[in-house]
């Protein structure tokens, strides 16, 4: 069988026990193409840092050497000419533009229901609050890798402009062998209103975006997942600019009961193995019945689809079925793991949200099923990975604002408050602080 059962024990020792990407060893066959790219075999952290230091030294003749290098694509420029980006969403077909158009429509209206904290108060003497600000401008990394991916520039650009950003800068790799931009992409930047894509992907894309080059403008903060050599950079590059976070392969959970369809749950967990040999893709249920219907399906319906090899690699490596004693323990070990998503197939689902706190995204019912939150439910279907649901969110409005505290006390208050003040400043031997304080008292 391409998909396991585990009992929980067993599972939580091996499918459960994930590391986070950036921990996970290195296949030969990458480590090997970067000795033969750099003539040493560098580790993944020593390319990247090596790459941001010369974009950072360079400019943009680094990021075009590199991206020939890497990605052999010989840059006249690094940016997309505006009057291309219109031409490639004339390319493709009206139905898929149509699709990418609602889309659009609809996370920029779940978006625009986000309430910004702006708020003051008058219960503490005077006026104080906070205010929120658009970052300036924002940097947008739009993976390709195997596939071109529009959906993530709509997913991360549009929450974006909901929350006033002024400045919008997409970086995307080159198509397969060094192409051009995808059409698609092109389009979704159309639909947007996108007029700046530079055609650079990898650690010289952060690079570019987080020093500025010559012709890139330097960014406030990057935003968007991509593969470990971007997710390094992010990394590296965290205090300059800021970053939504470190995003590793994708997951899936499935909380099923005996009343799930086991066609719809292989479905789920087939279409998230398909993104990448590192997904993950997991159903937790209390009844082998359903474990076993789902086992028959995903190998009836894994004869039909496009990319059978990732797909086996990644169940056999971070797949399978646990077999728990209820549904609560299902939902309680789904919570636990922390999941990017995680879709409650129940015949009530409502009533297990509740026992989910930590999820990237909940799916609640087999209806909401998870690829439809991947294009077009509404929210960004960029989420944190790894666990990092435990204390992290999906891409969002928040994430495009910035926080200003407001403070205007009223003079009464004032006064009153900096004997205070004087008194903390003493006990920490910061006698100007008490000065300042004590001038005003």
């Amino acid at each position: 069988m391409v998909l396991k059962i585990y009992d929980v024990a067993t599972a939580a020792q091996t499918i459960l026990n994930r590391a986070h990407a950036l921990d996970m060893d290195i296949p030969d066959g990458l480590q090997q193409s970067i000795t033969r790219l750099f003539g040493e075999p560098l580790t993944p952290e020593q390319v990247v840092r090596r790459i941001l230091a010369d974009v950072r030294q360079r400019g943009d003749a680094a990021v075009s050497d590199w991206t020939a290098r890497i990605d052999g694509l010989q840059l006249e420029s690094l940016f997309v000419p505006p009057s291309d980006i219109s031409a490639g969403a004339g390319r493709i077909d009206p139905d898929l533009y149509e699709a990418m158009h609602t889309a659009a429509q609809r996370i920029r209206l779940f978006h625009e229901c986000q309430p910004l904290p702006n708020w003051t108060t008058n219960k503490l003497g005077g006026t104080l609050g906070q205010r929120a600000t658009p970052i300036r401008r924002v940097g947008v990394y739009v993976p390709g890798g195997t596939a071109p991916l529009p959906s993530s520039l709509l997913m991360s650009v549009i929450p974006a402009q909901v929350a006033g950003v002024a400045e919008i800068v997409v970086a995307t790799p080159p198509g397969k062998g060094g192409t051009a931009v995808p059409d698609v992409i092109l389009a979704a930047a159309h639909i947007c209103g996108i007029q700046k894509i530079i055609t650079v992907g990898g650690a010289q894309a952060i690079a570019a975006l987080a020093f500025g080059t010559e012709s890139v403008p330097r960014v406030d903060k990057i935003v968007g997942a991509g593969n470990l050599f971007v997710t390094l950079a992010k990394r590296e590059v965290y205090g300059l600019v800021g970053i939504d976070g470190l995003y590793g392969p994708t997951e899936t959970v499935v909380v099923a009961d005996e009343t799930a369809d086991p066609a719809w749950v292989a479905a789920d967990l087939l279409a998230q193995a398909e993104h990448d040999v590192l997904a993950t893709a997991i159903l937790f249920t209390p009844s082998r019945a359903l474990a076993e219907a789902v086992q028959q399906e995903v190998g009836r319906q894994l004869e039909q689809l496009s990319r059978p090899e990732i797909i086996v690699q990644a169940l056999a490596g971070q797949g399978g079925i646990v077999l728990t004693s209820s549904v609560e323990e299902a939902c309680a070990l789904a919570s636990e793991f922390a999941a990017e998503h995680t879709c409650i197939a129940t015949a009530d689902p409502a009533q297990y949200q509740h026992l989910i706190p930590n999820a990237g995204g909940l799916f609640i019912g087999e209806r909401s099923f998870e690829v439809l939150g991947d294009y077009v439910a509404g929210p960004s279907h960029v989420m944190p990975t790894s666990g990092t649901a435990r204390f992290a969110s999906p891409l969002n409005v928040l994430d495009f604002v910035k926080i200003t505290s407001l403070i205007a006390l009223d003079d009464e208050t004032s006064a009153a408050l900096a004997p205070l003040a004087a008194r903390l400043a003493h006990a920490e031997g910061l006698t100007a602080h008490a000065n300042a304080a004590e001038r005003r008292g």
